[in-house]
Parts: C-alpha cells; structure tokens; sequence
C-alpha cells in the first residue's frame, strides 16, 4: 500500500549475529531498529515515539535485560509502561523466568525459535496492545465529551445513581441542576457551531470554577449541562443557579467584535423531595423544569413542584438599569426604581440649571423618597 508505514521494533543483543538473525524474521513486516545494549536501547525508547515493541535479550553490558524491562515498566510514560516486551533466552531457569514475569514481560522466545513463531507472537502482543488502546479510548469517550471536556450524561446519570444509593443509606439528599444556554439554536445559527461550542465550553469553565469539590458535572444536551449535588437543599442549588445566571446575565461576551447578551434558565429537582425513584427520572425532571423556565421567556430558575420561580431580571445599580431600559426590560427596573430616581438627582439639578428647564425637584424628591421609604424592606440588591 502506497505510503504505508509498517511498525518499528527495538531489537537489543549484545550479539550482532543473534541481532541479524532475528531482524532476519522480522525484515518485510516490521521497521527494525537495533541497539547493542540496554543503556542504548533505553535512550531510544525514550526518544523514538515510533517503536511499538521490543525484543530483547537478557544478557548485556551496560544494562541488562531485565534492568531494561524494570526501568521500561517504572518509567512515568504511559506508554513505555504498556510497550510489548519480549525478552530471548536460550536456557533460562525458573528463577529468571519469574523474575521476568513479576517486573512485567510480555513474552519469552528462544534463540533460533523460527519465523512463523516469532511473528505470531509479535503479532499477537500488539493486536493486544491495540485492543487496549481502543478500549481505553473508548471509555475515555464515554466519561467525557470531546468537545467541551466534562462527563457524558450516560456517565453524569452514573454518578447520580451512586450519589441516590449512598443518600438512601444514610438518609440523605440529592439535588440536580440541569441549567441551559437560553436559545442556544439561535446562537448556532448567528455565530456558527465552532464559535458556539466555545462559548459553551466557557460557561462550562465557569461553573467548574464555583462548583465544590463533591459535586458532579455533565453534559446533558447541546448547550445544556447538569450537575449533581449530593447533601444539598434545592433551595441552595437554586440559590447557586440563580447566582450563575446573574453573572452570565451581566457578563460582557464579545463575538466577533459585537456584544452578545446571553442569559440561562435552569431547572432544579431533588430526592427525596421530589419522590422519584431512579437518578435517569430525577436529571428528566430538573429537564423539564428547565424546559418551562425556557419556555416562559429564560433567564429563571424553575424548583419544586409548585412552578414557583426566581425573579427573572432585576437591575442591581443604575448603569445597568439603564441597559435594561434601551433593550425595553422595563419591569427589571420598576422595583428599584424610585432608588435610581434619587441617585439621578444631582444630574437633574445641573440640567434643570443648566437648561432653565423649571423641573419640580422638591417634589419630585418627596414623592421618591416617600416611595422608597414606603418599599424599604424590598429594596436594594437582589440577594
């Protein structure tokens, strides 16, 4: 086949005839690299990434054998660590053969052992090495997604399935998150699938950086994540929920030089509050919550059974009332709004000045501060 690269094989013996003569066996099927040594071949392997296996004899100077296959199997490389290892012998005791076996060798052969069965063990140790190789990154695959780097929800409804065994024992709880990027479909099609994923990837980063340590991250659907919380109220999760979405709300996420206002909605369920009885029906539920809070315009958190919610927007100073006021969100600023009245009156003093406009101050202040005494317990910022 044109440009195929056929494996490389470390081949060390002291001997250049025993070296020959099973490069011999090996020569059409395999790339052969030799070394005299095993101080030799160690530097090689750690520096040609290509070889895939080594066939070594036991008796050398420098290094032997068997120091070779200890350093092999104690080296920090992953792959050094699972590299077939072949160790020639013409008459090897019990001892030595256990030895070998106890610091890891992959297989024995005798000198003079002929082509067809070198090459079908060789063969054989590095159809094993592949097939582990793809095991293992098919379960890499499996706990994470590739793109984003977090759980897979198979996995993430794993971790709840344990997190809900270990609250039955001791009478605990288990609380889910299941937050979503606010029409996220949308977003794909503004800026394109590459610059989307990115964007989720930082929200990602943004919820592993307030997350504890205890808790479990996932992916649940595009542009939406869940969390398992075990030990934790639905109260607090919503809590940390609505606290996300403020601070997605009023982040400033610049995209291809213009500003893109993202908001999330999530949805929260908990056992045993909630009474389900499977973690698969507890991350569908605080789905689902998430689905309504969606539904009735985003930027909220839906809990519990009731459909109660958290306030979905509300102004925390003046600059971004103001903000709030241009995209026409005029009742996230109605609750603080005689407070940002007062905080606006040194500027109405200098342009009724300024202009001669007459503007009734006094009793634009009384009325105000005859407002905001009379709403004193619910103004200020939102908690």
């Amino acid at each position: 086949m044109t440009g195929y690269v056929p494996p490389r094989i470390l081949v060390v013996d002291d001997s250049r005839m025993v070296r020959a003569s099973i490069i011999k066996h090996l020569r059409g099927h395999y790339e052969i690299r030799e070394e005299a040594d095993g101080e030799a071949a160690w530097q090689s392997l750690v520096l040609d990434l290509s070889i895939v296996a080594v066939i070594s004899d036991i008796q050398m100077p420098k290094l032997d054998g068997f120091g070779l296959l200890d350093r092999v199997r104690s080296s920090r490389l992953k792959r050094l660590q699972e590299i077939p290892f072949v160790l020639v012998s013409g008459a090897e005791s019990e001892e030595e053969r256990d030895r070998a076996k106890s610091l890891g060798v992959s297989d024995f052969v005798t000198k003079g052992i002929g082509t067809a069965e070198i090459l079908t063990r060789l063969n054989h140790l590095l159809e094993l090495s592949r097939t582990r190789h793809q095991l293992e990154e098919s379960r890499q695959h499996m706990v994470q997604d590739s793109k984003t780097g977090v759980f897979t929800r198979k996995f993430i409804e794993l971790q709840a399935a344990q997190s809900l065994s270990h609250a039955a024992r001791h009478n605990s709880e288990v609380s889910v998150i299941v937050l979503g990027i606010d029409h996220f479909d949308r977003i794909v099609e503004e800026v394109g699938a590459e610059l989307a994923e990115q964007l989720a990837t930082r929200f990602v980063q943004m919820l592993s950086s307030k997350m504890r340590k205890e808790d479990s991250l996932g992916l649940y659907d595009q542009g939406k994540f869940a969390i398992v919380s075990p030990g934790v109220s639905p109260a607090r999760c919503a809590s940390f929920a609505d606290r996300v979405r403020e601070a997605v709300r009023v982040a400033h996420v610049m995209v291809q030089g213009k500003r893109l206002q993202l908001t999330v909605s999530a949805g929260v369920a908990n056992t045993p509050g909630d009474h389900v009885v499977s973690a698969g029906m507890l991350l569908e539920l605080a789905a689902s919550r998430l689905q309504e809070a969606m539904q009735a315009g985003g930027n909220r958190i839906v809990q519990g059974g009731t459909g109660r919610e958290t306030p979905t927007l509300r102004a925390a100073n003046l600059s971004q009332a103001l903000e709030l006021l241009k995209r026409g969100e005029v009742n996230a600023v109605r609750p603080r709004a005689a407070e940002f009245g007062l905080q606006i009156l040194p500027l109405l003093r200098m342009l009724d000045e300024e202009f001669h406009l007459n503007l009734p101050l006094a009793e634009y202040t009384e009325r105000l501060g005859a407002k905001l005494a009379a709403a004193k317990p619910e103004a200020g910022p939102a908690p």
